[in-house]
């Protein structure tokens, strides 16, 4: 009996699977020899959801059978799931990839006829890991292109190197295959209600800090889009597609975009090869009698994703997008829709890829050719030459941008003279960035200021100014005549530290300007060291003579401390760090306070509460803990919503609400929180965190709402048709903008000047605030720097406050309109992040 059951069970989970033959057009012959997908996974794809390690081992397997194949791993996720390409190709070009590869990059830079040398295709794969047909898709491609045999495959591989990057994102798509596997049962439910169809918080998406990789091709914040450029740049293919999902309701969708929103920098005969190959996709479905579509919703635009950062680096990008059944199988508009059929969608629109890159080899790979060579005839048409950089007093946060415009190809020259440039004096040592280069269009998009444009609906951002979001100070100029620079590039120089120890000091001092200070500081208060800061300047005695010492800066005292091996263990940490540290020889001071006074105030360990959950933003959530983690050192506690009422927030000297909706916050938890601030805890919020505060009465503030915002836009008598232009009008979707701080307010310490950038994608505005000592920054009277934003929305935004903090019983409470650690990269506003974990306590 129990044997019956057993088989019954097996037949149903059977009942559900399709043979190979169903994903692949007739007429194709295949290799017996070469391992099939179930002979491996145990299972027909699309049965279940292939985990991320099954993946791998079958692609291993293939690359150990076929000689068209090799295999690399090019890094590791934070989760350390390996990042492996296959790179495919005939069995004689195999043998000599690498010098294929290197004549490939060298024939960028000549006009040499390239028709004879193989074309590179670049297949990318999930870059959001709850979108797993791509995935599931490409672990059958690989085995056609292992296995298939005839004439047409081995045209294929002779005239092409096939690069599969199965997937993109291994911790997200690992995530999900778990969800979707363990929520099925035998019998599959497509109700789009049950749980498999549904994901908790978070989703599988994102990675592992729950940030969408799809916007980390120029931010570069992770290891899986570090190891993918560093390849994309090794091999520079001219065709790179990215396969993702759309809702369960949709169909197919396959680039071109919406003609509009194209970015401005990328040629033309980028797009039209993109309609060229889009012939091949369209009569692909067609013969499949498959619903699809172009030329809407999705834009060409945000240089940082997957489909786009190739348009801007010489080669032809492809968004696909396939109706997701986020599970097994879901009701959909047209009818249920099962995961075999998106996967077949896949690996059907990959084929078609192949087919109109053969067909268009020449066009393509004489148009990467030229997008290269003629990169320095356009450079020297434009009005502006290049743009200084400066340096400024954090080392740290300096070499990160430079090594950010490295990992793009992107050559930097050192200042070797004093230039002036728009009323700033750029020193030696500065950098300039010449638009003279192979990167000529990257240095364009990655410097631009544009505040206007054809088209002014954005899908995503549409301003990612680097050097603003380092807050680094930049000019155009417009003539090299004066500019003096170094003969060869800069590179990225290592950070080390270099100072000695001195036995008998008095007390040690570093600055806070450097952006590794508060990692330190964190490192010194978990071993128990003594530190204070210094909030006025002073000027002391050091072993390097005399030093000034700003406000902000760290003290730590010799007399007061415990542990026996301080010291020791202070100079171990140390040399982590680039940071100077100054011995000073007495605790009287030349100027300013001395170093016993009420004015060096002791510091304390963060205990940090970040709250997350169902009605917080995963990304903001995920990128407020990767920064807490990555460049503070610091664990917090992550407790969703629902949990809040079994917390013991004692424990905690920080709570920390990012953008979300916490209006199902019950009274027990609401009087809780406020109790907690009032006893001395400091609680931060920034965008609906931060109101949230202020509906709680937590902060004083006078706010102007969305509603309110969208309220100055007419729209009486408007036709439907405007409806879309209205909508982009009134919101802001990712736009840079200017503030000016408080450098006096302990919050702004370590600031380099009272200017600072603003990413802000959200029109919820603080109006200025008249109680004295809250405002430590708010937003000038002309504030947009970059991105689009409409004039009636910046008029609201001029002059309003940015960041408000204030005393609440013993406690502390500060509010913020913008995230200060967008996507991970603004280097200049998580500073105040920073300061509100060591020194809000200054406010009390």
């Amino acid at each position: 009996m129990r044997i019956m059951f057993f088989l019954l069970g097996l037949l149903v989970f059977h009942s559900q699977a399709k043979p190979l033959s169903y994903y692949f057009p007739s007429g194709i012959e295949f290799d017996q020899s070469i391992t099939k997908p179930s002979e491996v996974l145990g299972y027909e794809v699309g049965q279940w959801h292939v985990r991320h390690d099954q993946l791998v081992n079958y692609l291993t397997v293939l690359a150990q059978q076929s000689p068209r194949m090799s295999i690399s791993t090019i890094g590791y996720s934070h989760e350390r799931r390996p990042l492996i390409l296959l790179s495919v190709t005939s069995k004689s070009n195999q043998n000599n990839l690498e010098q294929l590869r290197q004549t490939h990059l060298e024939s960028l830079n000549t006009d040499k006829d390239r028709s004879e040398s193989p074309n590179v295709i670049w297949m990318g794969y999930s870059v959001h890991g709850n979108e797993p047909s791509g995935s599931n898709a490409a672990l059958l491609l690989a085995y056609y292109l292992a296995a298939a045999k005839g004439e047409e495959i081995n045209a294929l591989l002779e005239n092409n190197i096939i690069l599969i990057d199965p997937a993109l994102n291994p911790d997200g798509l690992a995530r999900f295959a778990h969800w979707a596997n363990s929520n099925r049962g035998l019998n599959l439910s497509a109700d789009p209600s049950h749980r498999e169809h549904v994901e908790a918080w978070p989703s599988s998406r994102t990675n592992h800090y729950w940030f969408d990789l799809n916007r980390d091709w120029l931010l570069l914040q992770h290891p899986e889009s570090q190891a993918r450029v560093e390849q994309f740049h090794r091999w520079k293919p001219s065709v790179l597609t990215d396969f993702h999902e759309m809702g369960t309701n949709s169909s197919y969708f396959f680039q071109p975009g919406i003609p509009s929103r194209t970015h401005p920098i990328t040629p033309i005969q980028n797009q039209t090869l993109t309609h060229k190959l889009a012939e091949y996709h369209a009569e692909t479905l067609d013969a499949e009698q498959q619903l699809y579509f172009t030329q809407e919703s999705f834009d060409d635009f945000y240089v940082g994703k997957g489909s786009t950062y190739p348009d801007i680096n010489g080669a032809v990008g492809i968004l696909f997008e396939q109706a997701s059944s986020r599970g097994h199988v879901q009701e959909s508009i047209n009818g249920d829709l099962y995961f075999h059929r998106t996967i077949k969608n896949q690996l059907l629109t990959s084929l078609s890829t192949f087919k109109g890159a053969m067909a268009n080899k020449a066009a393509l790979m004489a148009y990467q050719q030229s997008f290269y060579l003629d990169a320095q005839e356009l450079a020297s048409k434009e009005d502006v030459k290049g743009y200084v950089v400066s340096k400024g007093a954090d080392k740290a946060r300096f070499e990160a941008f430079i090594e950010l415009l490295s990992r793009h190809q992107i050559t930097v020259y050192e200042i070797t003279k004093s230039i002036k440039v728009a009323g700033k004096t750029y020193q030696p040592k500065d950098i300039f960035v010449p638009l003279s280069q192979a990167q000529y269009r990257l240095v364009k998009a990655v410097f631009s200021t544009q505040k206007n444009f054809a088209d002014n609906t954005f899908y995503d951002v549409s301003g990612w100014t680097l050097p603003h979001a380092f807050d680094l100070n930049f000019a155009p100029i417009k003539s090299r005549w004066g500019l003096k620079t170094a003969a060869e590039p800069r590179k990225v120089i290592p950070l080390r530290s270099q100072n000695e120890f001195v036995p008998d000091a008095y007390a040690y001092a570093f600055s806070w300007d450097e952006y590794t200070a508060p990692k330190l500081l964190n490192e010194l208060l978990k071993e128990g060291i003594d530190a204070r800061v210094a909030l006025q300047s002073f000027s002391a005695r050091t072993s390097q003579g005399e030093q000034t010492f700003s406000q902000g800066t760290i003290v730590i005292p010799a007399g007061v401390q415990t542990n026996s091996d301080w010291q020791t263990r202070f100079a171990e940490m140390h040399q982590r760090y680039a940071i100077e540290v100054f011995a000073i020889r007495s605790g009287l001071t030349a100027q300013g306070i001395d170093l016993g006074s009420r004015l060096m105030m002791p510091l304390s360990q963060p205990k940090v509460l970040l709250v997350g959950g169902k009605g917080t933003s995963q990304y903001e959530v995920g990128e407020m803990w990767y920064h807490l983690d990555r460049h503070v050192g610091i664990a917090p506690t992550l407790i969703e919503q629902h949990r809040l009422a079994r917390a013991d927030l004692s424990r905690y000297t920080h709570i920390i609400m990012v953008d979300g909706n916490y209006r199902g916050l019950s009274k027990q938890v609401k009087t809780a929180i406020m109790s907690w601030v009032k006893k001395g805890g400091i609680i931060w919020g920034h965008k609906r965190g931060a109101q949230w505060l202020i509906e709680q009465q937590l902060l004083n503030v006078e706010t102007i709402s969305r509603k309110e915002m969208r309220a100055q836009f007419e729209s009486k008598n408007m036709p439907f048709s405007e409806r879309e232009s209205l909508a982009a009008k009134q919101r802001i979707a990712g736009a840079i903008f200017n503030a000016r701080a408080d450098l006096s307010h302990p919050l702004a310490f370590g600031l380099e000047d009272e200017i600072l950038p603003v990413f802000k994608n959200s029109t919820w505005v603080m109006k200025p605030n008249a109680q004295p000592f809250t405002s430590v920054l708010k937003y000038t009277d002309s504030p947009l720097l970059s991105g689009y934003a409409d004039h009636r929305n910046v008029t609201q935004i001029a002059a309003s406050s940015v960041l408000i903090a204030d005393e609440y019983g013993k406690g502390v409470a500060i509010a913020m309109t913008d995230n200060p650690v967008f996507r991970g990269y603004w280097y200049g506003t998580s500073k105040l992040v920073n300061n509100a974990l060591f020194f809000a306590n200054a406010l009390k």
